[in-house]
């Protein structure tokens, strides 16, 4: 059953390949979005990683959540579903 995250405090350097590169380590990544201003098309600092397996996914929040990337602190936490 597919499980998403969400990363946030992500540097605005970072695109959908950057960001899946980063969470493949941790199982098989199925997307990686990093979300876009819609005026300006520029990074809003997070984004949303869905993997093919639970328990990918939550060995993702426990091993990144916290952790820098190009000096910015990650915070990486189960997606709430979309009502």
């Amino acid at each position: 059953m597919p499980s998403k995250i969400f990363v946030g405090n992500l540097p605005f350097s970072v695109d959908n390949h950057q960001l899946e590169e980063a969470f493949k380590s941790f199982g098989e990544v199925i997307s990686a979005k990093v979300i876009q201003d819609r005026r300006t098309g520029r990074s809003r600092g997070y984004g949303f990683v869905e993997f093919s397996e639970q328990t990918a996914a939550e060995a993702a929040v426990d091993g990144k959540n916290g952790q820098e990337m190009s000096g910015r602190k990650l915070t990486v936490s189960l997606a709430k579903k979309q009502e």
